[in-house]
């Protein structure tokens, strides 16, 4: 049985789209910028103009039919021509717009940069919402769809279909508490190997670390290893141990939990911090906004154009 073209609606076509990328009614929704209870129509619609029940609900989500996945190359090339056919740019009003970013971020992003971010945007913005997500394996995915916006901090795996955009370089620091009873301003190479450390496991950064001290044949004595740095500021005005952080978010907790800094003795290669957006939303009003915000924030110009000189 054959469909009369007439009957097809090209917002079934976006609700196929959506769904198909999301697995979730709720999600399409608030993609699609319109109620639950609408969403639902459209698609018991679409069900019965197509003759397919075209998802079906499963403990993963919504999960396509056959016949959906026959048909998803088509529905998204009519959509790109339908978006060729009637796209017309319009202004993005910060002061007006009310809608929700959501973007990856590393931990220590969401203590270094978050603040500052969430202050401005609140100012210039306030019913624009901002969700801090962790990194995870369908990060690519989410930025391709839409599902987030950008992903921020050092995150490798962004190159094919992505732009990216160098904020600032991050080079290396220890910090201890402020009354060690036995560092006081100065770290040797000797200190470090003979004192105790905290180890943070998890974090790209963290790996540049480990990576050096077995090329340099340099053995830490960790005592205790977090998965994050929430409560490490706790734990170094505690104790006598060692942290070994990325600069930025070093200074952050020693300022916030008076511990003092001290020079790195070891050489651990710099890296740079990046925002991270994918090519399908390059030209996107909302989206180039959001990332001028981090760059006009964040951008660390001098230090960049340096780096790449060097």
């Amino acid at each position: 049985m054959s469909t009369d073209l007439q009957l097809l609606d090209s917002r079934w076509l976006l609700l196929l789209d959506m769904l198909y990328r999301t697995h979730s009614v709720t999600r399409a929704a608030e993609q699609l910028g319109v109620s639950q209870p609408t969403l639902s129509i459209w698609l018991a619609q679409a069900r019965q103009a197509l003759n397919d029940p075209l998802f079906v609900r499963t403990p993963s989500g919504m999960q396509a039919t056959p016949r959906t996945e026959g048909m998803m190359a088509t529905v998204r090339s009519v959509l790109a021509g339908l978006r060729l056919l009637t796209e017309v740019v319009e202004p993005f009003d910060p002061a007006r717009v009310e809608r929700e970013f959501r973007i990856f971020m590393t931990d220590a992003s969401h203590i270094t940069l978050l603040p500052r971010l969430f202050s401005h945007v609140r100012a210039l913005a306030p019913r624009v919402r901002l969700e801090a997500i962790t990194i995870h394996p369908a990060m690519v995915q989410a930025l391709e769809s839409g599902d987030a916006d950008l992903g921020l901090g050092l995150i490798p795996g962004l190159e094919s279909g992505f732009y990216q955009q160098a904020l600032f370089i991050q080079d290396w620091i220890c910090i201890a508490n402020a009354r060690h009873p036995r560092l006081l301003g100065s770290l040797s190479l000797a200190d470090y190997e003979r004192e105790s450390h905290v180890g943070i496991v998890a974090g790209t950064g963290q790996l540049l670390l480990e990576t050096a001290m077995k090329e340099q044949g340099i053995e830490r004595r960790v005592a205790l290893k977090l998965p994050g740095f929430l409560g490490l500021p706790a734990i170094l005005s505690t104790t006598d141990l060692l942290a070994t952080l990325p600069r930025q978010i070093g200074e952050t907790l020693a300022a916030a939990a008076g511990l003092q800094l001290l020079p790195c003795p070891l050489s651990v290669p710099t890296f740079v911090v990046k925002q991270h957006w994918h090519a399908r939303f390059h030209q996107d009003p909302a989206n180039r906004w959001l990332r001028g915000i981090c760059a006009e924030l964040f951008m660390d110009a001098t230090r960049i154009k340096s780096a790449d000189a060097a």
